[in-house]
């Protein structure tokens, strides 16, 4: 039988599959979508995202980042990493380099989505819809054949790693409503220009943030976030300096995310775990969401081999809790504009409780 069956092959899904690949146990992951897959991303690892990508066997290409940058109309403030420093990657790379580790451990990657999930005290039954030609993705061992073209997946634990909306999450009854906070969107797109630093740069503006993240020598990711619903060129037009600074072309189409925030009542019910954006997400802001996700990966997979899936739970809680009380911090500063108006001086001020700040996040 199959040990893990992972729906959803983004990082988080390819990163929990290789994770159990390594610790011996057979995985098979569930995509739609052909390989490399995008979206929109701040596409800044953190250090302790890389050191867990280099314990998977996995080094893309990407740009150095030697800390975060807050920045207002009067001056901005660094806090470099401590502990080595990130990494600036395009999604899609990121997601060639843990694809092809998976392809290289023996992980099998069926094309479909998983739309129902039936569990028992031994195991998970996953149907499958395929969303291609039977030959885009081997069918594992034991998978049974329906006659409308579907199949079923039996597995001891079943990953749900299908997203910020994540449908599987809904059906098990483990979403919440979203709260009274304000909703908040993301867009992002590239330029190309070369990097004029080799810090994440935050700008802050008064309703939204601007995030550069350099990914290659000759390449540039510009991410907004904020609550309102507006263009992507309308939102840059309140960062004059920023758009100073891209001469270069825009290269690839805009685009978007939201709204960010994800309530979850449990990351485990029963057989089925998780993680990534599917198991709850605050905000980007502080830009740690795809570390987290290679961290929980391994975290949840040490929880299988132990054959201890409740400790998954409190695993997670720890390792976001330092995001979640920051992060938190930040939006609930954000809501309010005279208080907004003085991050970037206080960072400025503070540089040490600044430093401190994201490098606990780091």
């Amino acid at each position: 039988m199959i040990d893990v069956l992972v729906a959803g092959g983004g990082p988080a899904g390819l990163a929990t599959a290789v994770n159990a690949a390594l610790a011996g146990m057979r995985a098979v992951v569930v995509e739609p979508r052909p390989t490399p897959v995008d979206k929109a991303c701040g596409e800044g690892l953190m250090p302790s995202g890389v050191e867990a990508l280099r314990a998977l066997g996995v080094r893309p290409a990407g740009h150095p980042l030697r800390g975060i940058r807050y920045l207002d109309a009067r001056g901005h403030a660094d806090a470099p990493f401590r502990e080595g420093p990130g990494l600036g990657v395009r999604r899609t790379c990121l997601h060639e380099a843990l694809a092809g580790r998976a392809a290289a451990l023996g992980v099998t990657v069926v094309r479909g989505k998983v739309t129902a999930v039936r569990q028992d005290s031994g195991g998970v039954r996953a149907e499958v819809r395929r969303t291609g030609a039977k030959d885009t993705g081997e069918s594992p061992p034991g998978a049974e054949d329906h006659t409308d073209g579907g199949e079923t997946i039996r597995a001891r634990w079943l990953v749900a790693a299908d997203g910020l909306h994540s449908p599987l999450r809904d059906a098990l009854g483990l979403g919440l409503p979203d709260g009274a906070a304000p909703r908040r969107y993301g867009l992002r797109r590239h330029y190309e220009v070369a990097p004029w630093t080799d810090f994440v740069e935050v700008h802050w503006a008064a309703r939204a943030e601007a995030y550069v993240t350099p990914v290659s020598d000759g390449l540039v990711g510009v991410a907004v976030l904020g609550c309102e619903r507006r263009g992507y060129d309308e939102h840059l037009r309140a960062f004059p300096a920023l758009l100073d600074r891209l001469t270069g072309p825009a290269v690839t189409p805009v685009r978007g995310a939201g709204p960010m925030r994800q309530r979850v009542r449990s990351r485990v019910r029963g057989r089925v775990l998780l993680v990534g954006d599917a198991a709850g997400y605050l905000d980007a802001l502080t830009g740690e969401g795809v570390s987290l996700a290679l961290l929980s990966a391994r975290a949840l997979v040490e929880s299988l081999r132990a054959g201890r899936p409740d400790t998954y739970e409190r695993a997670w809680l720890r390792l976001s809790r330092a995001h979640r009380l920051l992060t938190g911090a930040l939006l609930t500063t954000r809501r309010h504009p005279a208080p907004a108006r003085l991050i970037v001086p206080a960072a400025r001020t503070l540089p040490r409780v600044f430093g401190a700040a994201v490098n606990t996040l780091a």
